[in-house]
Formats: structure tokens, sequence, C-alpha cells
């Protein structure tokens, strides 16, 4: 048995993430863990839901979005989850997100933040987040932006594995730009021997708004086979 938890190992290397230099013009990274107040929560919620050395399936989600994971430094998960879901009080702006707003949906409908985070861990094919005139970019938006990030996003992905990911399955939260993205990696690379993917939470949420019973159907569904390929 590993001396070092899951969330030790998860917060090392989120705290260890270096920002590529060579970004296209007009587009900043965005990398919460340069804020000490980020990384004093980052390390009490890993703390408080890692603190085992078992394994998780792993959920790649974009990219950090600025009132998400780019704000907290935890993937899907806005201030008010981290506080009032997550029992990590903080001082950020408590303002809702979309994405988390739907994952946290979920994740109560699982049997709450214990349970879940006990089989997942939630994180993003570029784990850090860019802006662009403003508002989010993701990393495959810009075709240079992708070619400068690929190195990096091989890296990063390698790096996670070895914070105790099962193998036999992942998750892609987007099913079409990022999965088809991520499908080509793992195809070349070996990391998971299956990928199941499902709609992204900010689509479900901005365009599928009445349909968000079905979608926590489907996502039960998926989370649930991803879960048995895993072990």
């Amino acid at each position: 048995m590993n001396a070092v938890s899951f969330g030790k190992r998860a917060l090392a290397f989120h705290k260890g993430i270096e920002v590529p230099a060579d970004l296209p013009e007009g587009i900043q990274a965005m990398n919460p863990y340069g804020d000490a107040r980020v990384r004093k929560y980052a390390q009490q919620f890993f703390n408080s839901f890692y603190s085992d050395d078992s394994p998780r399936t792993f959920v790649f989600g974009i990219n950090p979005g600025r009132f998400g994971g780019g704000l907290t430094g935890i993937a899907f998960t806005d201030p008010v989850a981290l506080q009032s879901l997550c029992g990590i009080d903080n001082d950020l702006e408590k303002r809702r997100e979309l994405s988390s707003e739907f994952i946290y949906e979920f994740i109560q409908q699982w049997g709450g933040p214990r349970k879940f985070y006990r089989d997942f861990f939630l994180t993003a094919v570029s784990p850090i987040g860019f802006i662009r005139d403003g508002v989010n970019c993701n990393y495959y938006d810009n075709p240079v932006l992708l070619a400068a990030l690929k190195p990096f996003i091989l890296r990063a992905v390698n790096a996670q594995l070895s914070i105790g990911a099962y193998r036999g399955s992942a998750i892609l939260l987007g099913s079409g730009a990022n999965l088809k993205f991520f499908a080509d990696l793992n195809k070349a690379h070996g990391f998971f021997n299956t990928l199941y993917a499902l709609e992204h939470p900010r689509f479900i949420m901005q365009y599928r708004r009445r349909r968000v019973a079905d979608y926590l159907q489907k996502y039960s569904e998926v989370f649930t086979q991803a879960l048995s390929a895993s072990c």
C-alpha cells in the first residue's frame, strides 16, 4: 500500500502544473493554483475526500471554466458547491456555475459527495483553463492552441494516471470534440481500455434544461457501467 494518499498525489499534481509558455496571442491561461487560498481549499478538499489509497474511475471534462474549477481548483465545483455540499468553507465569490449545478445534482443523486468521490475522480483533459476576449475558451477551439497544448496534455494525462486511475475505463464529458481528441490520444497511447462519453453538463444546462431528469438518468447508467468496467 502506498504511504502517500490519493489526495496528496492529486494535490501534488495540481500544485505542480506549469502553464505552457507558447500560447497563441490573445489567449490567456487560467491556473487557479497560483492563488494561495485556492491551494488551501484544494488541500482541504483532497484531504477530506481522498485520504485513502484506493484507485478511482477517472472522469475527464474539457478544461476548467472561470466560475467553476477555474476559480476553486476543483473540477466542476463552484464556490457554492464547495462550501454547501462539500463542507469546505471559502471566501470566494458565491455564484453558481451551470456545469457545477448539474454535476452536483447528479452527485447528490448518486448518494452525495462522500460516496461519489469514493468511486470517481473529476478532472479535465486540460487541467488549466483558457480565456479569450474575456470569456472561456476550450482547448480545442483554436487549432494553434491545440497544437501548442498537445504535448502538455499528454504529460498531464500520464501524470494523472499515476495519481491512482483504474485503467479499465474512463468517462469523457463532452461527446463531440473532447471525445474525438481524447479517443485519438487514447488509441495512440493506451491509457484506458474503454472510453464512455456523455453530453457535457454545460450543453445540457444551456440547451437541454427541460430534459435534465433524462440526462441525470443517462449519467447514472453510464457511470455505473464505467465503474463496473474499471474494476
